[in-house]
């Protein structure tokens, strides 16, 4: 089976929920791995280059989760923090969308002006917190 991953074609909200708790799930279970064992995922980005890449700090930040610490959380990664839990928040109406209309495609749920640039917003997005995040450290 063919998955179509386009931003244009609406997708149903089946789909989405199976994509969003994929994700999910996944990060989630490296989280718990970590938890359990202590073995974590070493980054290549931060190999090669000795800087944060955007998604470095995610396995302690679902570990945290696991535990039940926000705060830490927070402090591992807070920009994946904030894009689990828009994507939680979205994943609810995925789920009444889901049970009103099992079979009708999704409705949008960004501004179109994001939903058409989407790769060049996540892009442009990213490579600010890489550079705040590596250039102007906290601690």
């Amino acid at each position: 089976m063919v998955t179509d991953w386009s931003i244009d074609k609406p997708i149903s909200a089946r789909e989405a929920l199976f994509r969003a708790g994929s994700v999910g799930l996944l990060g989630f279970g490296v989280g718990a791995v970590h938890l359990v064992t202590g073995f974590g995922l070493p980054c290549p980005f931060r190999a090669v280059t000795g800087w944060l890449c955007p998604i470095c700090g995610g396995t302690h930040m679902a570990e945290a989760l696991l535990r039940g610490d926000v705060a830490a959380a927070w402090a591992a990664n807070p920009l994946l923090l904030v894009l689990a839990v828009a994507i939680g928040i979205r994943a609810i109406g995925w789920s009444t969308e889901f049970v009103r209309n099992p079979r009708g495609p999704s409705r949008r749920w960004l501004p179109a002006s994001l939903t058409e640039h989407w790769f060049a917003t996540f892009v442009v997005v990213s490579i600010v917190y890489v550079l705040v995040r590596n250039l102007f450290p906290l601690a």
